[in-house]
Protein backbone atom coordinates (compact mmCIF):
# COMPACT_ATOMS: atom_id res chain seq x y z
CA UNK A 1 0.00 0.00 0.00
CA UNK A 2 2.79 2.43 0.86
CA UNK A 3 4.47 1.66 -2.45
CA UNK A 4 1.20 2.35 -4.30
CA UNK A 5 0.77 5.70 -2.53
CA UNK A 6 4.34 6.65 -3.37
CA UNK A 7 3.77 5.77 -7.03
CA UNK A 8 0.60 7.92 -7.13
CA UNK A 9 2.36 10.93 -5.64
CA UNK A 10 5.25 10.43 -8.06
CA UNK A 11 2.85 10.49 -11.01
CA UNK A 12 1.43 13.88 -9.98
CA UNK A 13 4.86 15.35 -9.34
CA UNK A 14 6.32 13.98 -12.58
CA UNK A 15 3.36 15.37 -14.57
CA UNK A 16 4.10 18.90 -13.37
CA UNK A 17 7.82 18.40 -13.90
CA UNK A 18 7.16 17.17 -17.43
CA UNK A 19 5.18 20.32 -18.24
CA UNK A 20 8.07 22.48 -17.06
CA UNK A 21 10.53 20.30 -18.93
CA UNK A 22 8.43 20.59 -22.09
CA UNK A 23 8.75 24.37 -22.03
CA UNK A 24 12.52 24.13 -21.54
CA UNK A 25 12.90 21.49 -24.25
CA UNK A 26 10.86 23.51 -26.74
CA UNK A 27 13.06 26.56 -26.22
CA UNK A 28 16.24 24.52 -26.55
CA UNK A 29 15.08 22.68 -29.66
CA UNK A 30 13.87 25.86 -31.37
CA UNK A 31 17.12 27.64 -30.51
CA UNK A 32 19.05 24.70 -31.97
CA UNK A 33 16.97 24.86 -35.14
CA UNK A 34 17.87 28.53 -35.53
CA UNK A 35 21.52 27.40 -35.59
CA UNK A 36 20.76 24.76 -38.22
CA UNK A 37 20.59 21.78 -35.83
CA UNK A 38 17.94 19.19 -36.68
CA UNK A 39 17.56 16.31 -34.21
CA UNK A 40 17.47 12.74 -35.47
CA UNK A 41 14.78 10.41 -34.15
CA UNK A 42 15.16 6.66 -33.69
CA UNK A 43 12.72 3.77 -33.55
CA UNK A 44 13.02 0.23 -32.27
CA UNK A 45 12.65 -2.69 -34.65
CA UNK A 46 9.07 -2.90 -33.38
CA UNK A 47 8.26 0.72 -34.24
CA UNK A 48 8.53 2.32 -30.80
CA UNK A 49 10.16 5.68 -30.11
CA UNK A 50 13.51 5.27 -28.34
CA UNK A 51 16.63 7.21 -27.36
CA UNK A 52 18.52 9.27 -28.26
CA UNK A 53 16.00 12.10 -28.55
CA UNK A 54 12.91 9.98 -27.86
CA UNK A 55 12.09 11.77 -24.61
CA UNK A 56 13.00 15.10 -26.18
CA UNK A 57 10.51 14.57 -29.02
CA UNK A 58 7.81 13.51 -26.56
CA UNK A 59 8.33 16.61 -24.41
CA UNK A 60 8.39 18.80 -27.51
CA UNK A 61 5.08 17.37 -28.74
CA UNK A 62 3.57 17.87 -25.29
CA UNK A 63 4.60 21.53 -25.29
CA UNK A 64 3.16 22.02 -28.79
CA UNK A 65 -0.14 20.43 -27.79
CA UNK A 66 -0.48 22.64 -24.72
CA UNK A 67 0.15 25.69 -26.90
CA UNK A 68 -2.04 24.77 -29.88
CA UNK A 69 -4.97 22.67 -28.63
CA UNK A 70 -7.63 24.04 -26.23
CA UNK A 71 -8.08 22.10 -23.00
CA UNK A 72 -11.83 22.02 -23.76
CA UNK A 73 -11.20 19.59 -26.64
CA UNK A 74 -13.46 16.55 -26.15
CA UNK A 75 -12.73 14.63 -29.34
CA UNK A 76 -9.20 14.39 -30.76
CA UNK A 77 -10.69 13.22 -34.06
CA UNK A 78 -12.68 16.45 -34.51
CA UNK A 79 -11.96 17.84 -37.99
CA UNK A 80 -11.89 21.35 -36.57
CA UNK A 81 -8.52 20.42 -35.07
CA UNK A 82 -6.99 19.62 -38.46
CA UNK A 83 -5.36 23.03 -38.86
CA UNK A 84 -3.82 22.87 -35.39
CA UNK A 85 -2.65 19.30 -35.99
CA UNK A 86 -1.05 20.36 -39.25
CA UNK A 87 0.81 23.12 -37.43
CA UNK A 88 2.01 20.66 -34.78
CA UNK A 89 3.29 18.24 -37.43
CA UNK A 90 4.93 21.06 -39.36
CA UNK A 91 6.80 22.22 -36.25
CA UNK A 92 7.92 18.66 -35.51
CA UNK A 93 9.33 18.26 -39.01
CA UNK A 94 11.12 21.62 -38.80
CA UNK A 95 13.00 20.52 -35.68
CA UNK A 96 13.37 16.75 -36.07
CA UNK A 97 14.55 14.50 -38.87
CA UNK A 98 11.44 12.34 -39.01
CA UNK A 99 9.74 10.39 -41.79
CA UNK A 100 6.25 11.30 -43.03
CA UNK A 101 5.10 7.79 -42.16
CA UNK A 102 5.59 8.62 -38.46
CA UNK A 103 2.91 11.29 -38.51
CA UNK A 104 0.23 8.88 -37.28
CA UNK A 105 2.38 7.86 -34.32
CA UNK A 106 3.09 11.49 -33.39
CA UNK A 107 -0.56 12.53 -33.65
CA UNK A 108 -1.67 9.61 -31.52
CA UNK A 109 0.97 10.55 -28.95
CA UNK A 110 -0.21 14.18 -29.08
CA UNK A 111 -3.76 13.08 -28.28
CA UNK A 112 -2.56 11.10 -25.28
CA UNK A 113 -0.52 14.04 -24.03
CA UNK A 114 -3.54 16.34 -24.32
CA UNK A 115 -5.67 13.96 -22.26
CA UNK A 116 -2.87 13.70 -19.72
CA UNK A 117 -2.72 17.50 -19.41
CA UNK A 118 -6.49 17.71 -18.97
CA UNK A 119 -6.42 15.02 -16.28
CA UNK A 120 -3.53 16.76 -14.52
CA UNK A 121 -5.36 20.12 -14.44
CA UNK A 122 -8.52 18.51 -13.13
CA UNK A 123 -6.78 16.44 -10.45
CA UNK A 124 -4.37 19.16 -9.36
CA UNK A 125 -6.66 22.19 -9.26
CA UNK A 126 -10.31 21.13 -9.45
CA UNK A 127 -10.46 18.40 -6.79
CA UNK A 128 -9.86 18.31 -3.05
CA UNK A 129 -8.24 15.41 -1.22
CA UNK A 130 -11.58 13.57 -1.17
CA UNK A 131 -12.12 13.99 -4.89
CA UNK A 132 -14.83 16.63 -4.58
CA UNK A 133 -15.02 19.45 -7.13
CA UNK A 134 -13.27 22.73 -6.28
CA UNK A 135 -14.22 25.94 -8.10
CA UNK A 136 -10.62 27.09 -8.51
CA UNK A 137 -9.32 30.16 -10.28
CA UNK A 138 -7.12 29.80 -13.35
CA UNK A 139 -3.62 28.90 -12.08
CA UNK A 140 -1.30 31.84 -12.75
CA UNK A 141 1.47 29.56 -13.98
CA UNK A 142 -0.73 28.48 -16.91
CA UNK A 143 -2.17 31.86 -17.88
CA UNK A 144 0.08 31.94 -20.95
CA UNK A 145 -1.47 28.67 -22.17
CA UNK A 146 -5.10 28.97 -21.06
CA UNK A 147 -7.47 31.94 -21.36
CA UNK A 148 -9.91 32.81 -18.60
CA UNK A 149 -12.86 31.90 -20.86
CA UNK A 150 -11.28 28.56 -21.74
CA UNK A 151 -10.72 27.77 -18.07
CA UNK A 152 -14.35 28.50 -17.18
CA UNK A 153 -15.54 26.31 -20.04
CA UNK A 154 -13.19 23.53 -18.92
CA UNK A 155 -14.56 23.69 -15.36
CA UNK A 156 -18.11 23.58 -16.68
CA UNK A 157 -17.37 20.46 -18.73
CA UNK A 158 -15.80 18.75 -15.74
CA UNK A 159 -18.97 19.36 -13.71
CA UNK A 160 -21.27 17.98 -16.40
CA UNK A 161 -23.21 14.95 -15.04
CA UNK A 162 -22.45 12.84 -18.13
CA UNK A 163 -18.73 13.56 -17.83
CA UNK A 164 -18.87 12.83 -14.10
CA UNK A 165 -20.42 9.40 -14.71
CA UNK A 166 -17.87 8.48 -17.37
CA UNK A 167 -15.04 9.76 -15.20
CA UNK A 168 -16.26 7.77 -12.19
CA UNK A 169 -16.47 4.59 -14.28
CA UNK A 170 -12.97 5.07 -15.69
CA UNK A 171 -11.57 5.94 -12.28
CA UNK A 172 -13.08 2.81 -10.75
CA UNK A 173 -11.69 0.64 -13.53
CA UNK A 174 -8.19 2.09 -13.12
CA UNK A 175 -8.17 2.37 -9.33
CA UNK A 176 -7.03 -1.13 -8.47
CA UNK A 177 -5.24 -2.91 -11.35
CA UNK A 178 -4.07 -6.38 -10.47
CA UNK A 179 -0.57 -5.73 -11.84
CA UNK A 180 0.07 -1.94 -11.91
CA UNK A 181 2.69 -0.46 -14.23
CA UNK A 182 5.44 1.06 -12.06
CA UNK A 183 7.85 2.80 -14.42
CA UNK A 184 6.07 6.17 -14.53
CA UNK A 185 6.65 8.03 -17.80
CA UNK A 186 9.28 5.59 -19.04
CA UNK A 187 7.14 3.55 -21.38
CA UNK A 188 7.82 0.08 -22.79
CA UNK A 189 9.96 1.09 -25.76
CA UNK A 190 12.54 3.02 -23.77
CA UNK A 191 12.34 0.54 -20.88
CA UNK A 192 13.22 -2.30 -23.25
CA UNK A 193 16.07 -0.25 -24.74
CA UNK A 194 17.54 0.51 -21.29
CA UNK A 195 17.31 -3.16 -20.27
CA UNK A 196 19.16 -4.29 -23.41
CA UNK A 197 21.83 -1.65 -22.89
CA UNK A 198 22.29 -2.62 -19.25
CA UNK A 199 22.69 -6.27 -20.19
CA UNK A 200 24.98 -5.31 -23.11
CA UNK A 201 22.82 -7.57 -25.23
CA UNK A 202 23.08 -7.91 -28.99
CA UNK A 203 19.37 -8.82 -29.16
CA UNK A 204 16.93 -6.32 -30.66
CA UNK A 205 13.99 -7.15 -28.38
CA UNK A 206 12.98 -9.01 -25.23
CA UNK A 207 10.23 -11.59 -24.66
CA UNK A 208 6.98 -9.86 -23.73
CA UNK A 209 6.75 -11.51 -20.31
CA UNK A 210 10.30 -10.45 -19.37
CA UNK A 211 9.50 -6.83 -20.23
CA UNK A 212 6.10 -7.09 -18.51
CA UNK A 213 7.70 -8.25 -15.27
CA UNK A 214 10.34 -5.49 -15.23
CA UNK A 215 7.64 -2.87 -15.87
CA UNK A 216 6.01 -3.91 -12.60
CA UNK A 217 9.04 -3.52 -10.37
CA UNK A 218 8.70 -0.38 -8.24
CA UNK A 219 11.12 1.72 -6.21
CA UNK A 220 11.91 -1.21 -3.94
CA UNK A 221 13.49 -3.11 -6.83
CA UNK A 222 11.62 -6.28 -5.83
CA UNK A 223 8.67 -7.59 -7.89
CA UNK A 224 5.52 -8.62 -6.03
CA UNK A 225 4.86 -12.31 -5.49
CA UNK A 226 1.84 -12.20 -7.82
CA UNK A 227 4.00 -10.76 -10.62
CA UNK A 228 6.65 -13.46 -10.11
CA UNK A 229 3.95 -16.12 -10.23
CA UNK A 230 2.79 -14.91 -13.67
CA UNK A 231 6.39 -14.69 -14.87
CA UNK A 232 7.18 -18.26 -13.79
CA UNK A 233 4.03 -19.49 -15.52
CA UNK A 234 5.18 -17.74 -18.70
CA UNK A 235 8.57 -19.41 -18.47
CA UNK A 236 6.89 -22.80 -18.19
CA UNK A 237 4.55 -22.10 -21.10
CA UNK A 238 7.44 -20.93 -23.29
CA UNK A 239 8.92 -24.41 -23.04
CA UNK A 240 5.74 -26.23 -24.04
CA UNK A 241 3.83 -24.09 -26.55
CA UNK A 242 4.30 -24.29 -30.30
CA UNK A 243 5.90 -21.23 -31.97
CA UNK A 244 2.81 -21.16 -34.23
CA UNK A 245 0.44 -20.72 -31.30
CA UNK A 246 -1.72 -17.68 -32.06
CA UNK A 247 -2.35 -16.68 -28.43
CA UNK A 248 0.55 -15.03 -26.63
CA UNK A 249 2.26 -16.66 -23.67
CA UNK A 250 1.59 -13.67 -21.42
CA UNK A 251 -2.13 -13.62 -22.24
CA UNK A 252 -2.32 -17.34 -21.47
CA UNK A 253 -0.56 -16.89 -18.14
CA UNK A 254 -2.87 -14.02 -17.19
CA UNK A 255 -5.90 -15.93 -18.54
CA UNK A 256 -7.13 -12.93 -20.52
CA UNK A 257 -8.14 -12.47 -24.20
CA UNK A 258 -5.54 -11.60 -26.83
CA UNK A 259 -6.67 -8.42 -28.57
CA UNK A 260 -6.38 -8.18 -32.34
CA UNK A 261 -3.60 -5.90 -33.54
CA UNK A 262 -1.91 -5.65 -30.14
CA UNK A 263 0.87 -7.48 -28.35
CA UNK A 264 0.35 -7.71 -24.62
CA UNK A 265 3.38 -6.68 -22.57
CA UNK A 266 5.04 -4.70 -25.38
CA UNK A 267 3.33 -1.34 -25.11
CA UNK A 268 1.73 1.06 -27.56
CA UNK A 269 2.70 0.83 -31.21
CA UNK A 270 3.72 -2.84 -31.29
CA UNK A 271 1.64 -5.16 -33.46
CA UNK A 272 2.01 -8.84 -34.33
CA UNK A 273 3.29 -7.75 -37.74
CA UNK A 274 5.91 -5.36 -36.34
CA UNK A 275 7.37 -8.18 -34.28
CA UNK A 276 8.43 -9.97 -37.43
CA UNK A 277 8.84 -7.23 -40.01
CA UNK A 278 11.22 -4.28 -39.79
CA UNK A 279 9.96 -1.03 -41.24
CA UNK A 280 12.17 1.40 -43.17
CA UNK A 281 14.41 3.63 -41.07
CA UNK A 282 14.25 1.53 -37.93
CA UNK A 283 17.19 1.82 -35.61
CA UNK A 284 18.88 -1.47 -34.63
CA UNK A 285 18.94 -1.78 -30.87
CA UNK A 286 22.64 -2.57 -30.69
CA UNK A 287 23.61 -1.75 -27.12
CA UNK A 288 27.21 -0.97 -28.03
CA UNK A 289 26.19 1.41 -30.82
CA UNK A 290 23.62 3.22 -28.67
CA UNK A 291 25.99 3.61 -25.74
CA UNK A 292 28.71 4.90 -28.07
CA UNK A 293 26.40 7.54 -29.48
CA UNK A 294 25.26 8.68 -26.04
CA UNK A 295 28.76 8.73 -24.57
CA UNK A 296 29.97 10.88 -27.46
CA UNK A 297 27.23 13.39 -26.68
CA UNK A 298 25.74 13.18 -30.18
CA UNK A 299 22.30 14.80 -30.45
CA UNK A 300 21.56 15.65 -34.05
CA UNK A 301 23.00 16.93 -37.26
CA UNK A 302 23.16 20.25 -38.99
CA UNK A 303 20.57 20.89 -41.65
Amino acid sequence: MADDQHEEVSKKVSAEEEIRRGITVMRRVVQGRSRGIILDVYWSNQGQLIEPNGHTLTSFIGALVRNEIPITCDDWRNKELNESKEKIWSEIKRCFNIEEERRGFCMKLAGKLLRGFQTFLSSKFLKDTDGNFVDAELPKKYESLISAEEWEAFKSKRQDPVFQRISATNRERASSPAYPYRKGRVRYGRLEQSMLQKEESSETSLPAHVLWKEARVGKSGVPQEEVLHVYQKCEELSQSLSPDDTKGILSRALDVPEYSGRVRGKGSGVTPTSLTEHSRGHFPLSAVFVVTILSDGWQGKSA
